[in-house]
């Protein structure tokens, strides 16, 4: 059964239902990445996420589930989204703003192993 662990590490968001590629990188190439202790983070646009992660199976493919907390433009945004891993070994998912638009992405692995994020995380 596949893990959280076969999600672990750096993935180029290459394609998003809602923005073109100039849109989605305006800030730093589009990415969503994916760390061992369950949490990650993602980018696109002016929009920084930090993730709580679960893993999960649906329809037989290998599956990750997350909330969500962030910025856009520094407004304060959060939601949910998912992931899955495609036979091709590419990420498919959707990514949920709380009372706004939602979006399907597409990505490509960029790094296999994750960088620490620590230092960049909000604590509470």
């Amino acid at each position: 059964m596949t893990k959280l662990a076969d999600f672990t590490g750096r993935w180029r968001i290459t394609s998003m239902e809602l923005w073109v590629t100039d849109v989605i990188d305006l800030v730093e190439p589009a990415f969503i990445e994916f760390d061992r202790d369950r949490t990650g983070r993602f980018g696109f646009i002016a929009v920084d996420g930090w993730m709580d992660c679960r893993e999960a199976t649906r329809d037989g493919q290998a599956h990750v589930e997350f909330t969500w907390e962030g910025s856009d433009e520094g407004d304060h945004v959060s939601g949910r989204g998912w992931a899955s891993l495609a036979d091709d070994g590419t990420l498919d998912g959707r990514i949920f703003f709380h009372l706004g638009d939602d979006s399907g992405f597409h990505a490509v692995r960029a790094e296999p192993q994750p960088t620490s994020r620590r230092s960049r995380r909000r604590s509470r």
